[in-house]
């Protein structure tokens, strides 16, 4: 896992997964087992999953990068506290699994709190589930 810059300020953590690398053949399998860890977790709250692809493609001007073959985010909270009303802006957390010819890349955007970047980190590793 890196943690890159996207678009010169926002700090993104992303993972490639070679096919190999995984027993997951797609996209709606890598998200059940995110949904998993989400429903598992004290904290984490399910909201829903957005068919960016699906979306995208809709649009008459709706442009798909080159080789991507399906994009999802899975969308949770991980907000044990509301300390003031502009924290919302950073919430809920959002985890992009995007599928290519040979790989999925997942990415999610750093979140505020490093529990929750720890557990996210942690579930999106676990993708790469075989030696």
């Amino acid at each position: 896992m890196k943690q890159i810059t996207v678009m010169e300020k926002y700090p993104v953590f992303t993972l490639e997964v070679n096919k190999e690398e995984t027993s997951y053949e797609n996209v709606d399998e890598i998200l059940a087992h995110l949904k998993e860890k989400i429903d598992t977790h004290p904290i984490a709250t399910y909201i829903g999953i957005f068919d960016h692809y699906a979306h995208t493609t809709s649009l008459a001007e709706g442009h798909i990068g080159e080789g991507i073959k399906a994009a999802k985010n899975i969308i949770c909270c991980f907000g044990k506290s509301l300390p003031k009303p502009v924290v919302l802006a950073v919430r809920p957390r959002s985890i992009g699994v995007a599928e290519m010819e040979d790989r999925f890349i997942i990415s999610f955007l750093e979140a505020p709190n490093p529990e929750a970047n720890d557990a996210m980190e942690n579930w999106v590793k676990a993708i790469a589930n075989k030696q």
